[in-house]
């Protein structure tokens, strides 16, 4: 335990930031403060529409963008992520907060940034990297579906919709709107998500997200139309505070402080990568960046904040702007930060509608039809893989869709790899031996060379394989081609082994490489053959001692005893 610490304290040390973490700041300074300008702008909108969706309000949206958003660019891995508020975020907080309230949020955001720092410390973020393409791209999907749905009560101007999951919310909410409509929340709705993606067409470097916003600020304020209003906020960042710590709750917010840190490693890394590919010579650390969003979500709750993680659409944003270092992301706070201490009264006047407009059109985006429809005609297993994960993403949870898609991906390819295991037979070269004893030999030597994996998957279907081996007194096994052996894969070897001695037959081993010989070694199997001399460096050795049992034993079959 004593010396673990040492190596902790190491990691951690490690995994802060550096002089030259910031060297990329003096290249171009002036452009960084401009792409940070140009995020903050984008983020407003989506900071308070995610705000009031996570439950806690505007004001919980612009404090997380605001702090998480400093913290992470200042303790993350990447020069170019933008944190904050995210949809999916808000998909696992909604059950939270109408479960254990907003104490309990804050509560699961320090628990959640407390796990994160650990996976940074024990060098986890790199995994990420073998998540398969299907099951992201049905995670992606299923959130964007959620996002929409979760929307729908504010577009139509519905405030006490309910229902256990978010579809089931969706639909009371437009059970109401058809007994009561209220046109002028659908139209805002619409009309700002539609400027959104039209304008993007058009002009794809304005802002059509705040403008929208503020043209439907104008029409509620200028025409009196029935639209709810996001309402007052405080014009500052509240004082730091630790009144949410409840120790006897940790127990009961574990398994939601687990599923927002998964939720905010797995959006966090592919947002970094997605980054990464988006530039030249750009390359994050995971670790570090696990442990940024770690930092950041340790920090936002003191402020009352939600859990955060990295934004896909706003590094999007940040890097197509021209962005280079980590200040352009912390530009971005300052800059949010500055909106909320002189503007706060304009902001409280922004309709609700107005917000679910921009989270609508920014589900829109985030689905790339094409993407998926190739993936789902790729081969079956991605399209089940796809499917599956996109349906319990909507149905159910997000942690719960990730599990069960990487689960059924992991299936399928040990499907696949196990069919790739082959149990072949191996004709015998004749050599200098005359046609009648080629005839006799080849009638009672059969030799079968093991191509690929032995391991559990394919260990079974070889037993079965090999145990239909008749009217021979030798087999060979050809080892070398063993590509993976497990300790089922050797049991299920032994047990055939011992099937055919005990049919008579003499088994051969030949080929086997030091790696897999240990495994049989460690368990036992073949113990018997090694002792008589029936394990063979090469096939040519096995094959000269098989003829020689085989003439041996003509007419005269004999059954070995097994051990």
């Amino acid at each position: 335990m004593s010396g673990a610490i040492p190596v902790v304290r190491e990691r951690l040390l490690g995994l802060l930031p550096g002089r030259a973490d910031w060297a990329a700041v003096r290249r171009s300074p002036r452009r960084d403060l401009l792409a940070g300008l140009t995020v903050a702008v984008v983020a407003l909108p989506l900071a308070l529409a995610f705000g009031v969706t996570s439950g806690l309000g505007a004001q919980a949206g612009l404090i997380t963008a605001v702090i998480a958003g400093a913290v992470a660019a200042v303790f993350g891995g990447s020069n170019l992520q933008v944190s904050g508020p995210t949809g999916a975020m808000t998909v696992v907080l909604v059950p939270v907060v109408q479960q254990f309230g907003t104490t309990g949020v804050l509560m699961v955001g320090a628990m959640a940034g407390l796990v994160l720092i650990a996976l940074a410390v024990a060098r986890l973020g790199r995994y990420v990297r073998y998540l398969p393409t299907p099951v992201l791209e049905g995670f992606t999907a299923g959130i964007a579906v959620v996002i929409a749905l979760q929307q729908v009560p504010a577009a139509l101007g519905v405030s006490d919709a309910h229902g256990e999951k978010v579809w089931a919310v969706a639909f009371d909410a437009v059970a109401r709107f058809v007994v009561h409509p209220k046109p002028a929340a659908l139209a805002v709705a619409l009309a700002v998500a539609a400027l959104m993606l039209l304008g993007a067409r058009w002009r794809p470097g304005l802002p059509f997200s705040l403008l929208g916003v503020g043209a439907a600020t104008v029409f509620a304020e200028v025409i009196p139309v029935d639209l709810v209003r996001i309402g007052a906020l405080p014009q500052g960042l509240p004082a730091p505070s630790l009144d949410f710590l409840d120790l006897d709750a940790l127990g009961v917010l574990l398994p939601s402080a687990l599923a927002v840190a998964a939720l905010a490693a797995l959006e966090s890394l592919l947002s970094a990568t997605v980054a990464d590919g988006m530039t030249v010579g750009e390359r994050h650390d995971p670790d570090r960046e696990l442990f940024g969003q770690g930092l950041a979500n340790l920090a936002a709750p003191l402020f009352g904040g939600i859990p955060a993680t990295a934004a896909i659409a706003r590094t999007a944003v940040n890097v197509r702007a021209g962005a280079a270092s980590k200040l352009a992301a912390l530009t971005h706070a300052v800059a949010l930060a500055a909106i909320v201490l002189a503007a706060a009264p304009l902001v409280g006047r922004i309709p609700l509608a107005a917000l679910a407009g921009v989270l609508l059109a920014t589900t829109v985006r985030m689905v790339e039809a094409g993407s998926l429809w190739a993936l789902a005609r790729a081969t079956r297993g991605d399209a089940v893989v796809l499917v599956l994960t996109f349906a319990v993403t909507v149905i159910w949870d997000l942690v719960a869709a990730v599990a069960v898609g990487v689960g059924v991906a992991v299936v399928l390819a040990l499907r696949a790899v196990a069919r790739s295991a082959r149990l072949e037979q191996v004709p015998l070269e004749q050599g200098e031996h005359s046609a009648e004893e080629y005839a006799l030999l080849t009638e009672h030597i059969v030799a079968y060379r093991l191509d690929g994996p032995l391991f559990f998957a394919a260990a079974h279907t070889f037993l079965l394989e090999l145990s239909e081996v008749t009217d021979v007194r030798v087999v060979i096994l050809r080892m070398s081609r063993v590509t993976t052996m497990d300790a089922t894969g050797a049991h299920v070897l032994g047990d055939a082994i011992r099937r055919l001695r005990g049919r008579g037959i003499t088994v051969l081993l030949s080929g086997i490489t030091p790696a897999h010989d240990q495994v049989l070694a460690t368990l036992g199997v073949a113990d018997d053959l090694r002792r008589k001399g029936l394990v063979f460096p090469d096939t040519p050795a096995a094959i000269r001692y098989a003829r020689v049992v085989a003439l041996s034993t003509v007419g005269h079959p004999t059954v070995v005893p097994v051990d």
